[in-house]
């Protein structure tokens, strides 16, 4: 009996911790922390235990909000998406010119890619060879496409361009290209390590796509 109630003490202590954990703001910790890794490390080599060291958090911690490191990261990735489909507002939620909202919403993404690159550069790595993490990414990219295609909708310049053809398979190739000329990017792999030319590129590949022109001042800008 006594050790029954040993048992249940220190179960009622772990409990304590969890919470005393989770009031500190356990979770903010491990998150940042993982974040802090990712910027020097490949994510295959960071190990749960390289988190708890860099974040001060108990093991317990991390194992009441996350399943795994590959659990992890799959919070992290569906934070900096959902911030991606805030900076794609631009063009997705805009009636201005689309064209020229084409280009903002392009320049939104560079900064979020940027901004996020340690966590987007990992889950580009790690779903080749982690199947539930190859799921989930081709899920988010999938939410990008759905968004293109929803701001589409209603379109008479882009239907009119477009003349009949199915635009999803158009945007989903250019959401994948955007994905693997970010990535690039992130990584400082040249040309794609010119910000301002990736920005260019892409908004050509979409605008001219889907559209069929240029916004003004970069066409204006270049040689007929």
């Amino acid at each position: 009996m006594r050790g029954v109630a040993g048992t249940g003490a220190e179960r009622g202590a772990r409990r304590e911790r969890a919470l005393d954990e989770t009031s500190s703001g356990a979770r903010d910790r491990i998150t940042r922390a993982a974040r802090e890794l990712l910027a020097t490390h490949r994510f295959a080599d960071i190990s749960v235990a390289a988190i708890l060291a860099e974040s001060g958090a108990a093991k317990g911690s991390f194992y009441f909000y996350f399943a795994s490191k590959e659990d992890l990261l799959a919070a992290l990735v569906r934070e900096a998406v959902a911030g991606g489909l805030g900076a794609a507002e631009s063009w997705t939620g805009t009636a201005t010119d689309p064209v020229q909202a084409v280009r903002d919403g392009v320049a939104a993404g560079a900064h979020l890619w940027r901004q996020q690159a340690p966590v987007l550069r990992a889950i580009v790595e790690a779903s080749g060879t982690d199947s539930r993490l190859d799921a989930l990414w081709r899920n988010q990219m999938d939410m990008f496409t759905q968004a293109a295609l929803a701001r589409l909708d209603g379109d008479l310049e882009s239907a009119t361009w477009l003349a009949g053809r199915d635009p999803l398979p158009i945007v989903a190739a250019l959401t994948w290209l955007g994905e693997r000329v970010y990535y690039l990017a992130a990584t400082q792999t040249p040309p794609f390590d010119n910000e301002h030319a990736v920005i260019d590129v892409l908004t050509d590949a979409w605008a001219l796509a889907l559209y069929g022109r240029r916004p003004e001042q970069i066409a204006s800008a270049r040689p007929t």
